[in-house]
């Protein structure tokens, strides 16, 4: 399905490109010249869909740049497979919330506390967690 999405953004890019570019030609072939079509007045409008052709083309280079980007990326776990293993400089959320919730469950079981107490002896300090508060 992705790489249905891929080609229709590719092909979506396409278009103006192809339609700036067809006027263009349009244009030159019924003035026969460059020079021509500058006598004849239409320089500038060749001029323009030139430049808005050119502007059409960044969409388009970046699409496909991200379609063969993507083909040279290594798998995550949801394309390779569930025991896909993870690259070095990889960050994976997943493993870190079940590392924290092991954790946790861990203390939990123990009866160690979780988090530091507070300054005044009191109950332990509140901090961010991961996971919801159990009452």
């Amino acid at each position: 399905m992705r790489a249905l999405k891929s080609v229709f953004g590719v092909i979506g890019a396409l278009v103006p490109v192809v339609y700036c570019g067809s006027l263009l030609y349009y244009f030159l072939d019924l003035s026969g010249s460059v020079h021509e079509a500058e006598t004849d007045g239409l320089g500038p409008t060749l001029l323009g869909l030139g430049v808005v052709g050119l502007l059409f083309c960044v969409p388009l280079i970046v699409k496909i740049v991200r379609i063969f980007a993507g083909l040279r990326s290594p798998g995550s776990a949801g394309r390779d497979g569930p025991d896909a293993s993870t690259h070095d400089g990889e960050f994976d959320a997943d493993a870190v919330l079940a590392r924290h919730i092991a954790r946790r469950s861990t203390e939990a079981a123990t009866g160690s506390p979780a988090a530091p107490r507070t300054r005044d002896g009191g109950s332990r300090a509140s901090g961010p967690t991961f996971s919801r508060r159990i009452k």
